[in-house]
């Protein structure tokens, strides 16, 4: 890979993710060519184009497909971002061609297959890294709940609480019922710190309508934006927190229904690898 200076005022992309109409999804801006741009520079890009990620390739080698990648909030370096990954793995499918591509992140390398579905548009797949997942500690959850203004009462009891890994780590918390999920109200500052405090990226809540179908918010006050509307390293850890569950269906794959409630519908399809470590989250990208 070759890493020479790069131009002072980069271009920066706008794209949607995990969905096919640019006024859904979640927005990511894409620099294809950071080499040359610092950190300082790298958080200033995304600051100003102010989603909650943006994708940074500040390395690359388009021969062979790969590419060193890396991801900004509006407030800091994020080591993994599912969403930004497909976003920028479709607008490189439209320059260089469908066909696989690999990505060097900070979490390690993230395999990608990219093509068109049957209505034509250009869908990427990401191969996440090994994923785990643990059970949260009671104080993990009362500070939690305290800062989400939720009970223990209100949660699913058939889905513990977990800190679960894909990539980067969140707390997953089922709710009961999907008008509970809808009416999330919580207090920005203080989940902030909760989750600064316990490392996490976002804090995945969901809804089970069905085995195949999962309802998902997800609060991001560390990145300063309140929610995001699809979350592609969230639904690579919840996938393997159902595995772990036991809760994969037997087609081996399910579909997240994320950024309804905030009006960026975003649809994330999911599926456990048969290595039992890795998950797939496949989705489409429009440019906005």
């Amino acid at each position: 890979m070759t890493t020479p200076t790069g131009p002072a005022a980069p271009e920066v992309l706008r794209y949607t993710a995990f969905s096919a109409d640019p006024a859904g999804g979640n927005p990511a801006g894409i620099v294809l060519d950071a080499r040359g741009l610092g950190d300082v520079e790298m958080l200033a890009v995304a600051a100003a184009v102010g989603y909650s990620e943006s994708a940074f390739v500040t390395e690359q080698d388009p021969e062979q497909r790969r590419f060193r990648v890396r991801y900004f909030s509006p407030l800091a370096e994020v080591d993994f971002c599912g969403h930004a990954t497909v976003a920028t793995a479709v607008a490189l499918a439209e320059r260089l061609g469908e066909g696989p591509l690999l990505f060097e992140t900070n979490v390690g390398e993230i395999s990608l297959d990219t093509g068109k579905d049957a209505s034509g548009a250009v869908r990427a797949t990401l191969t996440s890294v090994p994923t785990h997942t643990r059970p949260a500690t009671d104080a993990e959850l009362d500070a939690a709940l305290a800062a989400l203004r939720w009970s223990r009462d209100e949660l699913d009891a058939a889905f513990p609480p977990h800190v679960a890994f894909g990539g980067v780590e969140h707390l997953v918390l089922a709710a009961g019922t999907r008008e509970h999920l809808a009416a999330l109200d919580y207090d920005f500052d203080g989940l902030a710190e909760v989750m600064t405090r316990h490392g996490w990226t976002t804090v995945q809540l969901v809804w089970r309508e069905s085995p195949e179908l999962y309802h998902a918010r997800d609060p991001f006050p560390i990145g300063g934006v309140v929610e995001d509307p699809a979350t592609g390293a969230a639904a690579a850890a919840f996938g393997g927190y159902l595995r772990a569950l036991g809760e994969i269906p037997a087609s081996g794959s399910f579909t997240i229904r994320q950024g309804e409630d905030m009006g960026r519908p975003s649809t994330l399809t999911v599926s456990a690898m048969p290595d039992g470590e890795r998950i797939r989250v496949s989705g489409t990208a429009v440019a906005i």
